[in-house]
């Protein structure tokens, strides 16, 4: 009973805090929509809702002031994530979805069996990056395609549990980080930093073991795609879309950006 008690406790908590960085978050898109100053209180609310895990409500402030234009303090915020985040972490979704590979890291269940405990298992856990509509200006624009990812009938083809998150942004975390980190230093000049977080991103998707372990590939893939237009290459843009369409022929946003580079194309030629 004690076990039960302190788990449906900390289950609580967590459920909390979760609620705390949805608030924050959906405050912070609202005062960025309209010019605003962000309360003071907000940095209360995001102060408090930082350990739901390692990594996924520290990415939401560091989006959030990448999206302000603070990229200094956003680079802060990623440094601290990135520093966090090793070997022992698990990924894990809270979609519903099934994972491509549902077997738990050896270096996580061995740290978990010599060092169990709720504070120390939360930072070892790195849940996936959510954005709600209502926090749609906390997050880089790119990822607004995904709250509005179905073509055509796509929406008859969802189940249950896909109706329940497939209009918000949803990405894996570590993958977010990278692609976080290359918005940042792109925008910061710092050249070495931007190639490394590509490159960080580009052995993600490029490896079939690693890209097989993540909740949400198609989205990683246009986030690849995206780093790739960004760097010139819209070739290699379009032909990772298409490997994310393979993967997810429906209710992807590769198909939107699909028939938004072969339209400029077309416009170009």
């Amino acid at each position: 009973m004690p076990v039960q008690h302190s788990i449906k406790k900390n289950y609580i908590k967590f459920i909390v805090k979760y609620l705390m960085s949805v608030k924050a978050s959906a405050t912070s898109s609202f005062c960025i929509q309209f010019s605003q100053p962000l309360p003071k209180d907000i940095w209360q609310l995001y102060g408090e809702s930082l350990n739901t895990d390692v990594a996924s409500s520290k990415l939401k402030l560091a989006s959030m002031h990448y999206c302000q234009g603070e990229l200094r303090r956003a680079a802060s915020v990623l440094h601290e994530v990135d520093f966090d985040i090793d070997d022992s972490v698990q990924s894990v979704c809270m979609c519903g979805i099934n994972s491509h590979n549902d077997k738990l890291s050896k270096t996580f269940c061995g740290y978990t069996v010599q060092n169990y405990s709720h504070e120390r298992l939360t930072k070892k856990l790195a849940f996936c990056v959510t954005f709600l509509r209502e926090e749609k200006f906390c997050a880089p624009v790119f990822l607004w395609y995904e709250m509005h990812r179905a073509v055509g009938d796509d929406v008859d083809h969802r189940s249950f549990n896909q109706r329940i998150w497939m209009d918000w942004a949803v990405v894996d975390a570590g993958p977010f980080l990278l692609y976080l980190q290359y918005l940042t230093y792109r925008g910061l000049g710092v050249r070495h930093r931007r190639l490394e977080s590509f490159h960080g991103l580009e052995k993600v998707v490029t490896s079939r073991d690693k890209l097989n372990q993540l909740f949400h590939r198609e989205t990683v893939l246009d986030l690849f795609g995206h780093c790739c237009e960004l760097e010139g290459d819209v070739q290699r843009a379009l032909r990772v879309y298409n490997i994310s369409i393979l993967i997810e022929p429906r209710n992807n946003a590769a198909n939107l950006h699909k028939q938004r580079i072969e339209l400029m194309m077309s416009n170009y030629n």
